[in-house]
């Protein structure tokens, strides 16, 4: 029996994460699925209030020791799961509350379609039983999906309030990029996945995401404490849509202008802070956010120290491998073990991706 890791990443959200566990515990494929919890270091208390959960070995309870924000954490559940031979991770936030058989929906589709698919995505609603507007999936770099009705539509992005991989996508493309923090890791690395694949939105499978409102996010009229949040989302935002050539690039200009108008014409106050935020993020057109995109693979049936010589790289590579050696010392492994400590490494420059495999030990040291 093929077996499922739900993901579910936190930080000092402990009444919602209930909900969320109380709704996958409640799924009609209940026997096939795994709730590995990741949280960021919640100060809230998250961990005492799950502690009948985990005793009980409904769940399986990670604290990552830090804030990664939402990428770090998904990367940090998703290595995790990978690692440890689980077929399909669904990855969520921890105000998804997926209906009774979206899990089951998921794993139906994935038969019909015979595997040949990147990832699925379900469908969200908010509270009220509409459209979440701040989760529907892409059709294309400026288009978003219209139709759901029909069971299966064709996309090219979603959204980690539900989302389902086969975990061989995890070792071919990687894990999602941590620098992120917040916003826009999961478009980034469900459009990673989407040029090579085609993707779906399982209309069938009904997750409600309780956020605050139905709105997506809105610069011009936001919170004044959450301003700050938005340098990663337009930083990530332009370093996503860089990825999509002159399309992306005429796409993320009108934006940002968009969104200053929008500023200048609708907000009551810190419009100056505002339009600085914008501004500042366009140097992301010039700095890239991210040279590398890290992965960790099937750990090697070989014991550490058969390979005998250091693994021949130059460039960004040989400065990857470099970087991975001082974690490495200050790990305890020293550097004449550096031959076992990288059993391989493929560079992609048009992607901007480092792959690199690790000896089973050395992973568990790291």
């Amino acid at each position: 029996m093929k077996k499922t890791a739900a993901i579910v990443v936190t930080y000092n959200r402990k009444e919602l994460l209930a909900e969320n566990i109380a709704h996958l515990l409640a799924q009609t494929l209940r026997s096939q699925l795994d709730i590995i919890i990741v949280d960021n270091a919640s100060t809230d208390g998250t961990e005492e209030s799950l502690g009948t959960y985990i005793r009980s070995g409904d769940i399986l309870y990670l604290n990552t020791g830090a804030n990664l924000g939402g990428a770090g954490g998904f990367q940090y559940g998703m290595r995790y799961a990978a690692e440890r031979g689980y077929d399909f991770l669904w990855v969520m936030d921890n105000d998804s509350m997926p209906s009774a058989n979206a899990l089951e929906e998921l794993l139906k589709w994935d038969q019909k379609l015979r595997g040949n698919y990147g990832f699925l995505s379900s469908q969200i609603l908010w509270t009220d039983g509409s459209i979440c507007n701040m989760n529907i999936q892409k059709v294309s770099i400026s288009g978003k999906v219209t139709d759901f009705t029909s069971d299966c539509v064709p996309i090219i992005t979603g959204t980690f309030v539900s989302t389902f991989f086969p975990v061989e996508r995890i070792f071919e493309f990687g894990l999602p990029i941590k620098e992120f923090f917040i916003w826009s890791d999961d478009l980034e690395y469900t459009r990673r996945i989407s040029r090579k694949y085609p993707c779906y939105l399982i209309n069938t499978s009904v997750v409600v995401h309780k956020s605050r409102a139905n709105i997506g996010s809105n610069i011009a009229v936001d919170e004044y404490e959450r301003l700050d949040r938005y340098r990663y989302a337009y930083r990530n935002e332009i370093y996503f849509f860089r990825r999509e050539g002159l399309r992306g690039w005429s796409y993320c200009v009108c934006r940002l202008l968009l969104h200053s108008a929008r500023v200048i014409l609708k907000s009551k106050d810190h419009r100056a802070k505002r339009l600085r935020i914008i501004r500042q993020s366009q140097q992301g057109f010039s700095q890239p956010l991210v040279h590398k995109v890290i992965s960790v693979h099937k750990q090697d049936p070989l014991p550490c120290g058969i390979f005998q010589t250091p693994v021949p790289c130059s460039g960004d590579a040989a400065v990857f491998l470099a970087e991975i050696a001082d974690i490495s010392v200050g790990r305890g492994i020293l550097p004449a073990d550096f031959s076992a400590v990288v059993c391989g490494a493929v560079v992609d420059e048009k992607n901007f991706q480092i792959s690199y495999c690790l000896c089973q030990q050395t992973v568990d040291a790291l």
